[in-house]
């Protein structure tokens, strides 16, 4: 307990080294796209869940719209405690980061930056570093309208404007539903006896098909979240297939 006691200070403290600036309301700033690969199973998790809220919530770093997702992994589902947040699908899309940028496996808290940058998910250094690089990128801007629920449906209207910068390029359309804040009283496994609360716990991830980045598109989208979920904000995002670089990302609040 002291250990992560100790663990979750530093977390504080890198934390509180990611403030570059004040956060200037009136200026334009840069979405990043965050996505935390965690475990309620995971001892090591939960400074990286603090991290994450306080970039969520605080947006700390200037120039910079911190946009993110918490992806429970469930290869830590066997020893113990059963995650009810985790899936297959956030495993095998870790799985995929790790085969393209050369990963020595995967580990668990990893933060993904614009699918470009991955490191241990409670380093705030490392995390103010590569947020600071990603808002050099262009972004194609993507907005998110009409979003509206009934029951256990989400729909919306996303549309994507057209670059000339990237010309013949195709990168494909994602959207996922988060529940703004989950919690667990985990009674089994490493975190065994602790309440854990988690921000942006990703409920619902797909993709929306190929489009052509140097076009304006725009799709309607009819989702469902599992009963459950709270669903309490849509991201939307478009990716590079090959590099897996996030090309551009947008939030809305249901």
């Amino acid at each position: 307990m002291k250990t992560l006691s100790f663990i979750t200070m530093a977390c504080c403290l890198f934390a509180t080294a990611l403030i570059s600036a004040p956060a200037d309301n009136g200026a334009s700033r840069v979405p990043v796209l965050l996505e935390l690969f965690t475990s309620e199973g995971c001892s090591s998790c939960p400074p990286a869940d603090r991290l994450l809220e306080i970039l969520d919530q605080k947006q700390p770093v200037a120039g910079a719209d911190l946009i993110v997702l918490s992806e429970h992994v469930d290869y830590w589902d066997r020893l113990g405690w059963k995650d009810p947040f985790s899936s297959p699908q956030y495993t095998a899309r870790q799985q995929d980061y790790t085969n393209k940028y050369n990963f020595d496996g995967v580990y668990t808290p990893q933060l993904v930056v614009d699918g470009r940058f991955g490191f241990v998910g409670s380093d705030g250094r490392e995390a103010s570093a590569a947020i600071q690089k990603a808002i050099r990128e262009r972004k194609i801007p993507i907005e998110i309208s009409n979003v509206s629920r009934e029951g256990n449906q989400v729909t919306a209207h996303i549309e994507l404007h057209a670059d000339e910068n990237y010309k013949g390029g195709r990168a494909i359309l994602y959207v996922a539903i988060a529940d703004n804040r989950a919690e667990s009283h985990v009674v089994r496994g490493e975190n065994a006896g602790r309440s854990l609360a988690h921000v942006a716990v990703t409920r619902v991830l797909k993709q929306l098909g190929t489009i052509e980045l140097d076009s304006a598109s725009a799709k309607d989208v009819t989702l469902s979240v599992q009963p459950g979920a709270n669903g309490s904000r849509i991201v939307a995002f478009v990716q590079d297939p090959r590099s897996g670089h996030v090309l551009g990302v947008a939030v809305q609040k249901l």
